[in-house]
């Protein structure tokens, strides 16, 4: 049997949040450390770093704050699975329950867009949660975006930054202008 793991809370303000962020279940590397994103050769943060100055060269706090202060959301479709290892296609999908994104849409009314960090993270909210919710939760902006994983090395990450910027940017409130840093991503 595989080991069964959790996903973290939601980083969301009620007040300002207009994006919500969707990954499928951390991986290992972000549920030792405790933190979103935290496998040093994910893309999220530099991503993140280009298009809202919430870089990986900030403390994890800063991050955040740079985030909700920009509108976004971030949390996992699923609550909990049981899963070997990192790999979305390791997930056992009859293990997998979901997030209670009814009461997290009730809490945060200014989401306008999901956005998903790859298709797996998309697949289970359609299956898991769109059936469970009210009409005009269901009416959201649904929007697959290229996965920042290491895993997806198909797309390089200046397409990657391209995708996301188009999709976040236009309802975002501090977004930036800044090219990825070579240094920190890899393609």
């Amino acid at each position: 049997m595989n080991e069964r793991v959790r996903c973290f809370p939601p980083v969301a303000d009620p007040d300002t949040a207009r994006i919500l962020i969707l990954g499928s279940m951390p991986g290992v590397a972000s549920l030792a450390a405790q933190r979103y994103y935290a496998h040093p050769r994910n893309q999220f943060w530099p991503i993140m770093g280009a298009l809202f100055g919430a870089g990986p060269d900030l403390p994890y706090a800063e991050r955040l704050r740079a985030l909700t202060g920009a509108g976004i959301a971030l949390w996992d479709v699923l609550e909990s699975c049981e899963r070997a290892g990192s790999l979305d296609a390791a997930i056992d999908v009859r293990s997998a329950q979901a997030n209670d994104f009814a009461a997290f849409f009730d809490a945060h009314p200014g989401i306008v867009r999901i956005a998903f960090n790859g298709g797996t993270a998309e697949k289970h909210f359609r299956r898991d949660v769109m059936p469970h919710l009210r009409p005009p939760v269901r009416a959201l902006d649904l929007l697959r975006l290229p996965s920042t994983s290491p895993a997806h090395a198909g797309m390089g990450a200046q397409e990657k930054l391209a995708r996301w910027r188009a999709a976040l940017q236009p309802l975002c409130a501090s977004a930036v202008e800044a090219p990825l840093s070579t240094d920190i991503v890899h393609t």
